[in-house]
């Protein structure tokens, strides 16, 4: 057993801690809806409380934060023996990741001209967001690396996040509400990239407990439902009040319901007998929700919803039959959750579904002020066309990817330095390494009769 973490994990915890709190007192403050000068605001404005944007936007908030912990959490204890790690490891990281989202995206879009950063309930569902990216990550990677490993991947994904956000929606101008391309693509790719280069080519000593129990699916399957309810949510949270957000939470709604049907049908199709395998149904069935995000706010029509909900369904689930094999032999990429058929190939199809929807935009549709409104015509951007804003989509969607894909290797090289305390090849997916596991009861007569068996046959 590796006591490397024995003290890695507490002074990274304690150290990168104490480094927030002094980055929060330099730079966070409240914004003018937080702060207790929004009394004389709301006089001076003309406001009632009711206009704060808290009420807006804090039930998206909170069906984000649960998406992020239960969701992503519970989706990931599908494993035999590392349900505690599944779990738990993405509590730490989404902690310790939305406090640095908070400043790395405050730097970027928030800051004031005295310096500081002004933080109100919109930058708590960005921060969210941010974290998603990185527990993308940690799909790839489940099992394989030790929590300090995750708390260095999350300081890098963060980071990297920030950046690739910036440039995607501040400098190309891209739309991206719900994330297909910034959050899924990037994710994705980063994870998969990292994974590649911590390659295992011996792992097949740890494949006993590479898989799930009965107990195990149906834990994951909580996690599954809770994204699938919440994804709506999740894809309007940051949109425009009124339609846009509106539109979101239909879009993908009806994206999500669609995928359901043809995930069951090409799970079925391709199993022995026409079974439903769980990996699926708990996995390719969200894969709807990632690709409504770049497109959630557009016009896509519901019938548009249901095609891509349609293909999605189909896309993943063979993704996870004939694609992750192929990755696992050929590529060496080991990717434990499948996060490349979740998140990296339907981001890639909602960042293309966006830019087509977007490039195929018109006033017929829209209206003048609903395409200005929609594609935020504005300021520099008020002699946009659509076409050109198609343009400006598929560029957003090349720079997810070259950041996911870049960056992961990057850290992937740094993870691959012997000092984290990672897990040997015969002891991953387990969470004996890294938790107190209680003894479960049925395992002493197995002891006993193992014994019993050994003392008859020495007699």
């Amino acid at each position: 057993l590796n006591t490397n973490v024995h003290l890695s994990l507490p002074a990274v915890c304690i150290v990168w801690q104490t480094a927030m709190i002094i980055l929060f007192g330099v730079f966070m403050r409240y914004d003018h809806e937080s702060d207790a000068h929004w009394v004389e605001h709301r006089k001076h404005s003309n406001l009632t409380d009711i206009e704060n944007d808290f009420y807006f936007r804090y039930p998206s908030f909170q069906d984000v934060h649960v998406m992020i912990f239960v969701g992503f959490g519970f989706l990931m204890t599908f494993l035999k023996r590392y349900s505690f790690g599944g779990v738990g490891f993405n509590f730490l990281i989404a902690a310790f990741g939305l406090q640095w989202a908070l400043l790395m995206q405050g730097w970027f879009h928030w800051l004031d001209a005295d310096g500081k950063i002004r933080i109100g309930i919109e930058n708590l569902i960005n921060a969210d967001f941010c974290v998603a990216g990185c527990l993308i990550a940690y799909g790839a990677l489940l099992g394989k690396v030790s929590p300090v490993q995750l708390m260095v991947l999350t300081l890098f994904g963060i980071t990297l996040f920030a950046v690739e956000e910036f440039i995607i929606i501040s400098v190309i101008h891209a739309r991206d509400a719900g994330g297909s391309m910034v959050i899924h693509t990037f994710g994705g790719y980063y994870g998969l990239s990292v994974s590649w280069m911590l390659y295992r080519p011996n792992l097949h000593q740890s494949s006993r407990l590479q898989g799930s129990v009965y107990h195990s699916d149906v834990f994951a399957m909580i996690g599954t439902l809770f994204l699938w309810m919440f994804w709506p949510s999740f894809n309007s949270a940051i949109c425009d009040h009124g339609d846009g957000q509106h539109r979101a939470a239909i879009n993908t709604y009806l994206c999500l319901a669609s995928t359901v049907l043809t995930t069951v049908a090409i799970s079925s199709l391709f199993q022995k007998h026409g079974k439903l395998d769980m990996v699926h149904i708990q996995n390719s069935t969200l894969a709807g929700g990632v690709a409504a995000g770049t497109a959630a706010e557009f016009m896509l029509m519901p019938y548009g919803c249901l095609i891509v909900g349609f293909c999605c369904g189909i896309i993943s689930t063979l993704g996870y039959i004939f694609l992750t094999p192929f990755m696992e032999k050929h590529l060496k990429i080991q990717d434990t959750c499948g996060i490349h058929n979740l998140h990296a190939m339907p981001g890639v199809v909602g960042g293309i579904v966006g830019a087509i929807t977007a490039a195929s935009a018109s006033i017929e549709v829209y209206g003048h002020e609903g395409l200005v409104n929609t594609f935020d015509f504005m300021d520099k951007f008020k002699d946009m066309v659509p076409t050109t804003q198609g343009g400006h989509q598929a560029a957003g969607l090349c720079v997810a990817l070259c950041f996911g894909i870049g960056g992961g290797i990057i850290v992937g090289a740094i993870l691959r330095l012997p000092i984290w305390g990672d897990p040997a090849d015969d002891n991953c997916f387990d969470d004996e390494t890294y938790w107190e596991v209680p003894e479960e009861e049925e395992s002493i007569p197995t002891i006993l009769q193992y014994n019993n068996h050994v003392q008859n046959k020495d007699m």
